[in-house]
């Protein structure tokens, strides 16, 4: 399905935010890195940003895909064009770039960095410990500057890492429901824990309502509503919704417009979507 198919069901209230998207430009001018995990597509501003016309959507949080590895200029590039008034970006650096770095992705509006593993990477034991020093290092940091960390990591591992989740000192969003499969239902142990994530200590936990096809095996992703609502009704205030455009390998069975139509069922509340669309990043991202 295109991602301008389909008409939308609702339109954004002002100020809506696409939280969680990519841009791919022409390979002769921004190269692949070496360990690509999907054949990239060309996906440029203009396209999404026909889509996000469609929607109503007038704010945007670009995040850096893995295809670029940590060479973030085509991201950066989009950014620019739009203005730091309408859009935030999420990078992908070494947790050990100069501070001089670190101050110029902050005035081009980059608010976070990614902690980014295959969604599909299978189990492996013991490989949760060797993200740890990633985490500390860029978490002081980022705890610094005002950054957040987002991370994209299988639901394994995301319910391996719930201890060092816990203690976090800053805010950090867990991207696709955090990968935690839609078969196995809103009482499976690792959502549980996510959901008391949620809810207890300093709530530092945001979860992305994104991706759906990527946690889901039934038809039009109906599996995925138990989860988001349950998401919903636990802290309707730490979750932010995002199209994942260009939907890269699932570009053939899901498209934004249908996605965004998934919000209208999984929150049929308008009060509810301003939260998840307006008020929750605008302070997780610092619009103004």
């Amino acid at each position: 399905m295109s991602s301008h198919g389909g008409n939308p069901d609702f339109k954004s209230p002002p100020d809506g935010c696409d939280a969680h998207f990519h841009v791919f430009g022409r390979p002769d001018r921004y190269p692949y890195g070496a360990d690509l995990r999907y054949t990239p597509p060309l996906a440029p501003l203009s396209d999404f940003l026909a889509t996000a016309t469609k929607l109503g959507l007038t704010r945007f949080v670009f995040v850096q895909p893995s295809a670029y590895g940590r060479d973030n200029r085509c991201m950066l590039d989009a950014m620019r064009e739009v203005g730091t008034k309408k859009c935030r970006g999420i990078v992908d650096i070494d947790e050990d770039a100069p501070d001089a770095e670190l101050a110029r992705l902050d005035a081009l509006g980059v608010r976070g960095v990614r902690i980014n593993l295959s969604p599909v990477k299978p189990f492996e034991s013991g490989f949760a410990p060797k993200l740890l020093p990633r985490i500390a290092r860029l978490a002081a940091r980022c705890a610094e500057i005002g950054w957040h960390l987002d991370f994209l990591t299988p639901g394994w591992l995301t319910s391996e890492l719930m201890p060092t989740l816990k203690k976090l000192r800053l805010d950090f969003t867990l991207a696709h429901f955090g990968m935690l499969q839609a078969k196995s239902g809103a009482n499976q142990a690792g959502f549980q824990q996510l959901l008391q994530l949620l809810r207890e200590g300093e709530r530092h936990c945001w979860v992305k309502l994104t991706g759906a096809y990527r946690v889901s095996t039934a038809a039009g992703f109906t599996d995925v509503q138990p989860l988001a609502r349950a998401l919903i009704e636990t802290a309707p205030d730490r979750l932010v919704w995002g199209s994942d455009y260009p939907h890269l390998s699932f570009a053939d069975r899901a498209g934004s417009v249908q996605l965004w139509n998934l919000l209208g069922k999984w929150a049929p509340d308008e009060a509810t979507r301003r939260r998840i669309l307006v008020e929750n990043p605008q302070r997780l991202f610092g619009f103004s």
